[in-house]
């Protein structure tokens, strides 16, 4: 008899698995879509272009949570690059150094000097050292471990795509640890310090 009963327990817990994979689905996809529309707005036009007409839809918590909801999916779509960048970059502590992580990646995708999509912002560079963001280049795997973290980096991701985040950076588009000190540093304006990170702009509107 109690075998019975577990199977039957498990065979519940695989309906109730696929029932909630099968719901998330079509949310994610829909998240993707706003993201890559949402993104594009921020992104410069080589040619400029009128407002898209209806302007972009915001994206919903909902939406955003069922995207890469055990963060292990393939860096290919706004949502997952912004928010593991986040995560990582900001070594999953909640609060401005998350949103300043995110300043700065929206500051350069609506920058002319540095790539049109959040995904290739991000993963500029080599995987190995050099690159633009440490995480992407450390040589360690860049799964999420805190998924309770990553939630409150998809949010934040969720706010910045939106464009309801304010820009604690003041336009900054280069930061480090305050455990380091690049050589880089001296060459920009620095806008900002928090906890973790100081955050730097150039004097004019140059990039590199």
């Amino acid at each position: 008899m109690q075998q019975v009963w577990v199977v039957t327990g498990l065979v519940v817990l695989l309906f109730f698995s696929r029932s909630l994979a099968a719901e998330e689905a079509p949310l994610a996809e829909e998240a993707t879509d706003k993201a890559e529309a949402l993104e594009e707005a921020v992104a410069p036009e080589s040619i400029p272009a009128p407002p898209p007409e209806p302007p972009p839809e915001p994206l919903t918590e909902p939406e955003v949570q069922a995207v890469d909801p055990t963060g292990d999916n393939p860096l290919e779509e706004p949502i997952t690059c912004l928010s593991r960048s986040i995560y990582w970059e900001a070594k999953g502590q909640p609060g401005i150094d998350m949103e300043a992580v995110a300043n700065v990646v929206m500051n350069r995708l609506a920058h002319p000097g540095f790539p049109d999509t959040i995904c290739a912002v991000v993963t500029q560079g080599s995987e190995q050292s050099p690159c633009q963001f440490s995480w992407w280049c450390d040589g360690r795997p860049d799964d999420v471990v805190n998924e309770e973290a990553y939630e409150v980096a998809k949010e934040v991701a969720r706010q910045a795509l939106n464009q309801q985040l304010d820009d604690h950076t003041n336009g900054a588009l280069y930061f480090h640890s305050r455990d380091v000190m690049p050589d880089w540093a001296a060459e920009y304006l620095l806008t900002i310090e928090t906890d973790h990170f100081l955050f730097y702009r150039p004097e004019g509107d140059a990039s590199h």
